[in-house]
Protein backbone atom coordinates (compact mmCIF):
# COMPACT_ATOMS: atom_id res chain seq x y z
CA UNK A 1 0.00 0.00 0.00
CA UNK A 2 1.32 3.46 -0.86
CA UNK A 3 2.08 5.63 2.14
CA UNK A 4 0.33 8.89 2.83
CA UNK A 5 2.44 12.05 2.87
CA UNK A 6 2.38 11.92 6.68
CA UNK A 7 3.64 8.33 6.88
CA UNK A 8 6.20 8.83 4.13
CA UNK A 9 7.52 11.99 5.86
CA UNK A 10 8.15 9.94 9.01
CA UNK A 11 9.96 7.26 7.02
CA UNK A 12 12.19 9.88 5.37
CA UNK A 13 13.09 11.35 8.77
CA UNK A 14 13.61 8.00 10.48
CA UNK A 15 16.02 6.88 7.76
CA UNK A 16 18.48 9.67 8.61
CA UNK A 17 17.92 10.58 12.27
CA UNK A 18 20.16 8.80 14.79
CA UNK A 19 20.65 9.14 18.55
CA UNK A 20 22.65 12.29 19.24
CA UNK A 21 21.45 14.19 16.16
CA UNK A 22 19.86 17.63 16.12
CA UNK A 23 16.53 18.16 14.37
CA UNK A 24 14.09 21.01 13.74
CA UNK A 25 10.32 20.96 13.69
CA UNK A 26 9.72 24.24 11.86
CA UNK A 27 5.94 24.11 12.40
CA UNK A 28 5.31 22.24 15.65
CA UNK A 29 1.51 22.35 15.49
CA UNK A 30 0.19 19.72 17.89
CA UNK A 31 3.62 18.24 18.56
CA UNK A 32 3.32 14.92 16.75
CA UNK A 33 6.46 15.42 14.65
CA UNK A 34 8.29 17.05 17.55
CA UNK A 35 7.79 13.95 19.70
CA UNK A 36 8.58 11.63 16.79
CA UNK A 37 11.90 13.35 16.10
CA UNK A 38 12.73 13.45 19.81
CA UNK A 39 12.25 9.68 19.92
CA UNK A 40 14.55 9.31 16.91
CA UNK A 41 17.38 11.48 18.32
CA UNK A 42 17.04 9.89 21.76
CA UNK A 43 18.37 11.11 25.07
CA UNK A 44 21.60 12.44 23.56
CA UNK A 45 20.00 14.40 20.68
CA UNK A 46 18.03 17.61 20.58
CA UNK A 47 14.97 19.01 18.80
CA UNK A 48 14.16 22.68 18.25
CA UNK A 49 10.44 23.23 17.60
CA UNK A 50 8.89 26.49 16.36
CA UNK A 51 5.37 27.87 16.20
CA UNK A 52 3.68 31.27 16.33
CA UNK A 53 0.56 30.09 18.16
CA UNK A 54 0.32 29.71 21.92
CA UNK A 55 -2.08 26.79 21.41
CA UNK A 56 0.61 24.90 19.50
CA UNK A 57 3.10 25.41 22.34
CA UNK A 58 0.53 24.23 24.91
CA UNK A 59 -0.47 21.19 22.85
CA UNK A 60 3.13 20.17 22.25
CA UNK A 61 4.14 20.73 25.87
CA UNK A 62 1.25 18.48 26.95
CA UNK A 63 2.30 15.81 24.43
CA UNK A 64 5.88 15.85 25.75
CA UNK A 65 4.99 15.90 29.45
CA UNK A 66 6.07 12.78 31.29
CA UNK A 67 8.04 11.46 28.33
CA UNK A 68 11.77 10.80 28.58
CA UNK A 69 12.26 13.38 25.80
CA UNK A 70 10.75 16.39 27.55
CA UNK A 71 14.19 17.83 28.38
CA UNK A 72 15.59 17.18 24.88
CA UNK A 73 13.21 19.59 23.14
CA UNK A 74 13.17 23.37 23.10
CA UNK A 75 9.74 24.81 22.29
CA UNK A 76 10.15 28.23 20.68
CA UNK A 77 7.27 30.67 20.48
CA UNK A 78 8.39 32.35 17.26
CA UNK A 79 8.09 31.91 13.52
CA UNK A 80 10.35 29.52 11.65
CA UNK A 81 11.72 32.45 9.64
CA UNK A 82 13.63 33.39 12.80
CA UNK A 83 15.14 29.98 13.50
CA UNK A 84 18.66 31.26 12.79
CA UNK A 85 18.32 33.42 15.92
CA UNK A 86 17.85 30.31 18.09
CA UNK A 87 20.19 27.75 16.55
CA UNK A 88 23.82 28.07 17.58
CA UNK A 89 25.94 28.85 14.49
CA UNK A 90 28.00 25.68 14.88
CA UNK A 91 24.88 23.48 15.10
CA UNK A 92 24.52 20.96 12.31
CA UNK A 93 20.97 19.84 11.57
CA UNK A 94 20.38 16.25 10.48
CA UNK A 95 16.69 16.67 9.67
CA UNK A 96 13.89 19.21 9.66
CA UNK A 97 10.19 19.08 8.89
CA UNK A 98 7.56 21.62 7.87
CA UNK A 99 3.82 21.01 7.76
CA UNK A 100 2.69 23.99 5.71
CA UNK A 101 -0.78 25.39 6.08
CA UNK A 102 -2.63 25.99 9.35
CA UNK A 103 -2.88 24.38 12.77
CA UNK A 104 -5.60 21.69 12.60
CA UNK A 105 -8.76 22.54 14.56
CA UNK A 106 -7.72 26.17 15.02
CA UNK A 107 -7.91 29.57 13.36
CA UNK A 108 -7.60 28.88 9.62
CA UNK A 109 -6.55 32.48 8.97
CA UNK A 110 -3.22 31.89 10.73
CA UNK A 111 -1.17 30.17 8.05
CA UNK A 112 2.42 29.62 7.03
CA UNK A 113 3.59 32.10 4.41
CA UNK A 114 5.80 31.74 1.33
CA UNK A 115 8.37 34.36 2.37
CA UNK A 116 8.80 33.02 5.92
CA UNK A 117 9.09 29.44 4.69
CA UNK A 118 11.74 30.45 2.14
CA UNK A 119 13.74 32.31 4.80
CA UNK A 120 13.59 29.26 7.10
CA UNK A 121 14.72 26.97 4.28
CA UNK A 122 17.69 29.24 3.55
CA UNK A 123 18.79 29.09 7.20
CA UNK A 124 18.33 25.31 7.43
CA UNK A 125 20.26 24.58 4.24
CA UNK A 126 23.24 26.46 5.70
CA UNK A 127 23.23 24.09 8.67
CA UNK A 128 22.13 20.85 7.00
CA UNK A 129 24.54 17.94 7.46
CA UNK A 130 25.62 15.84 4.49
CA UNK A 131 22.94 13.16 3.94
CA UNK A 132 20.60 15.32 6.05
CA UNK A 133 17.02 15.92 4.95
CA UNK A 134 14.43 18.66 5.03
CA UNK A 135 10.87 17.41 4.56
CA UNK A 136 8.05 19.76 3.62
CA UNK A 137 4.44 18.61 3.59
CA UNK A 138 2.34 21.24 1.84
CA UNK A 139 -1.34 21.43 2.70
CA UNK A 140 -2.58 23.92 0.13
CA UNK A 141 -6.39 23.73 0.13
CA UNK A 142 -6.81 27.07 1.90
CA UNK A 143 -6.48 30.70 0.88
CA UNK A 144 -2.78 31.40 0.30
CA UNK A 145 -1.90 27.72 0.12
CA UNK A 146 -1.44 27.56 -3.65
CA UNK A 147 0.98 30.50 -3.54
CA UNK A 148 3.08 28.83 -0.86
CA UNK A 149 3.05 25.52 -2.72
CA UNK A 150 4.31 27.28 -5.85
CA UNK A 151 7.05 29.04 -3.87
CA UNK A 152 8.23 25.77 -2.31
CA UNK A 153 8.14 23.95 -5.65
CA UNK A 154 10.15 26.73 -7.34
CA UNK A 155 12.61 26.84 -4.45
CA UNK A 156 13.19 23.10 -4.66
CA UNK A 157 13.50 23.10 -8.45
CA UNK A 158 16.23 25.79 -8.25
CA UNK A 159 18.47 23.79 -5.89
CA UNK A 160 21.59 22.59 -7.75
CA UNK A 161 21.57 18.85 -8.41
CA UNK A 162 25.30 18.70 -7.69
CA UNK A 163 24.56 19.54 -4.05
CA UNK A 164 21.03 18.25 -3.42
CA UNK A 165 18.60 15.50 -4.31
CA UNK A 166 15.00 16.71 -4.27
CA UNK A 167 11.98 14.42 -4.16
CA UNK A 168 8.35 15.36 -4.90
CA UNK A 169 5.72 12.85 -3.69
CA UNK A 170 2.03 13.24 -4.30
CA UNK A 171 -1.15 11.42 -5.12
CA UNK A 172 -2.58 12.73 -8.38
CA UNK A 173 -5.99 11.06 -8.46
CA UNK A 174 -7.35 12.06 -5.04
CA UNK A 175 -10.01 14.66 -4.26
CA UNK A 176 -9.74 17.62 -1.92
CA UNK A 177 -6.14 18.62 -2.68
CA UNK A 178 -4.15 15.91 -0.89
CA UNK A 179 -0.90 17.15 0.65
CA UNK A 180 2.23 17.27 -1.47
CA UNK A 181 5.54 16.21 0.03
CA UNK A 182 8.96 17.57 -0.88
CA UNK A 183 12.20 16.19 0.51
CA UNK A 184 15.54 17.96 0.13
CA UNK A 185 18.56 15.76 0.79
CA UNK A 186 22.05 17.22 0.92
CA UNK A 187 24.64 15.18 -0.95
Amino acid sequence: MLKTALHFSRQLLQEVLQPGDTAVDATMGNGHDTLFMAECVGKTGFVYAFDIQAQAIENTKARLTDTPFEQRVQLIFDGHQNLALYLPKETTIKAAIFNLGYLPKSDKSVITLPNTTKKALDALLERLAPKGRIVLVAYYGHEGGEEELLTVRNYCEQLPQEAYNVLNYQFINQKNQPPILFCIEKK
